[in-house]
């Protein structure tokens, strides 16, 4: 069921402004939106209600915190109903970053970030090999990410 959102271009316009920078004080992007910061915060509250802004976050660059190998898995599971339990198996491996419940060929799709590839290959053998459920994985090893980016504001 898609909901109707009631968002102008307003909205839009500090969506674009706080996504680019979440740091950014209200008054700056009440100064770009030409109104005031009462209702900036009011539109962003108003956002934060309706769901569509669930948060800030800083980005940490994997890289400077010494995690130099990205790579993804697709995961076949022995039977769908295992999904539940293998997932919250995986949330417990603070090195999967990321984990989607995919159609095609797996069931469960994941993100994870090693050290390297000897850590990722402990990661592998020792924290995956004991999830109960997982009947065997596919590994694909990111060589570079050329773009990462939100959706347009339209």
């Amino acid at each position: 069921m898609q909901e109707n959102l009631q968002i102008d271009s307003l909205d839009k316009k500090i969506i674009s402004l706080i996504r680019a920078n979440a740091r950014i004080p209200f008054l700056e992007v009440a100064r770009e939106c030409k109104v005031s910061g009462a209702a900036i915060h009011q539109r962003v509250q108003r956002l934060t209600k309706m769901g569509v802004i669930i948060g800030s976050e800083f980005i940490i660059d994997p890289k400077k915190i010494g995690f130099h190998t990205c790579a993804y898995m697709g995961i076949f599971l022995e039977k769908a109903s295992f999904f539940k339990r293998v997932v919250s198996q995986l949330e417990k491996i603070p090195e999967i970053t990321q984990c989607h419940y995919t159609t095609g060929n797996y069931s469960i799709f994941v993100k994870i970030y090693a050290r390297n590839n000897e850590h990722l290959k402990t990661i592998l053998s020792d924290k995956l090999q004991s999830v109960e459920g997982i009947v065997r994985t596919e590994t694909f090893i990111s060589l570079e990410e050329s773009f990462n980016r939100h959706l347009p504001i339209d």
